[in-house]
């Protein structure tokens, strides 16, 4: 009898030991909590400080961890790459939108890249920083890897260290020595050589110039105010004297207009008396006409008396005598 029970305790413990195991695989599932997901970064450069369980975060938040680093080396191109796997959890990612959609690939296709960033600059132990950066190409490495790959960006001091190996050195050094010849070339002419003395000379030439300027200003700023002062009286004569022309002129004008209509009534007349039909000049014609008889008549008697001086006392002779 006392083993029955004891067997319903056992039997118990165990459903719902089941029971809740069964209930927390569902509650995982249902949260996405252990859906991991393998991805594949390629590093060009060093990736010294990164080892394994090294921390991948999106914008600082862990999403995953490294779990394998591999050095592949191109013995055709002389050249080394960084292969790194990476667990990315998904379950630290709040979705939202479509739950259809593969979330790691819909990331990298709208510019998902990866980075190498250090954790601490005293241990310069390293970790894979994630990020968008849409404008970055999207290149991808060939390799020989059955995992998504997420393209990696290159970092600030790779950047640095790639801009230090293109610059030409050489060429650089040649161009500071011609600046520096040049430069004691310019210092060593006489010319550069002359500088301060006609520095100094120009200086002295303006100072002098400048006290020049300061004795005639002190000089005409009297005559100055005084033919202001002129000026001002002369203004203020004029304004006061001004209505007085205008009177003037005025009437002026009023005497000329009269003058003007008085000769244009003496043309008038003029005009009457030189008119073909004018009595006054038919008679003047006349009177001209009598006055050439009477002139050749005396022009007559001229001629007897100077031809005849007798022919006053005893008359004038006859042609037939």
């Amino acid at each position: 009898m006392s083993e029955k029970p004891h067997a319903v305790a056992i039997g118990a413990f165990v459903l719902g030991a089941g029971l809740i195991a069964l209930t927390t695989i569902i509650f995982l599932l249902g949260s996405g909590l252990g859906k991991k997901e393998k991805v594949v970064m390629v590093f060009g450069g060093s990736v010294k400080g990164l080892s394994v369980g090294a921390p991948l975060a999106l914008r600082g938040v862990k999403v995953g961890e490294v779990t394998d680093i591999e050095l592949i080396l191109d013995t055709d191109t002389a050249s080394a790459i960084m292969i790194v796997e990476a667990n990315f959890n998904e379950s630290n990612i709040r979705r939202k939108g479509d739950p259809d959609v593969e979330l790691t690939q819909e990331l990298v296709n709208r510019g998902l890249r990866a980075q190498l960033n250090s954790q601490s600059l005293l241990t310069g132990l390293l970790y894979i920083e994630l990020d968008f950066d849409p404008k970055s190409p999207l290149r991808l490495v060939k390799i020989n890897s059955p995992y998504l790959q997420i393209p990696t960006v290159p970092t600030n001091l790779e950047r640095f260290a790639k801009t230090l190996q293109n610059i030409d050195f050489s060429k650089l050094t040649t161009q500071l020595e011609n600046i520096s010849a040049s430069i004691d070339s310019l210092v060593g002419s006489e010319e550069f050589q002359a500088l301060p003395g006609n520095a100094n000379s120009a200086l002295t030439s303006l100072r002098e110039l400048s006290a020049e300027l300061q004795e005639q200003l002190a000089t005409s700023g009297p005559k100055l105010d005084t033919l202001l002062d002129e000026t001002s009286v002369t203004v203020s004569n004029t304004n006061k004297e001004l209505p007085q022309l205008a009177a003037l002129v005025e009437k002026n004008l009023t005497t000329l207009n009269a003058a003007i209509i008085t000769f244009q009534q003496g043309m008038t007349g003029i005009d009457e008396l030189v008119s073909p039909d004018s009595a006054i000049l038919y008679q003047l014609d006349n009177t001209l006409a009598e006055m050439a008889r009477t002139g050749r008549s005396l022009q007559s008697l001229a001629s007897t008396l100077q031809e005849q001086p007798e022919s006053v006392i005893i008359g004038k002779k006859g042609g037939d005598e």
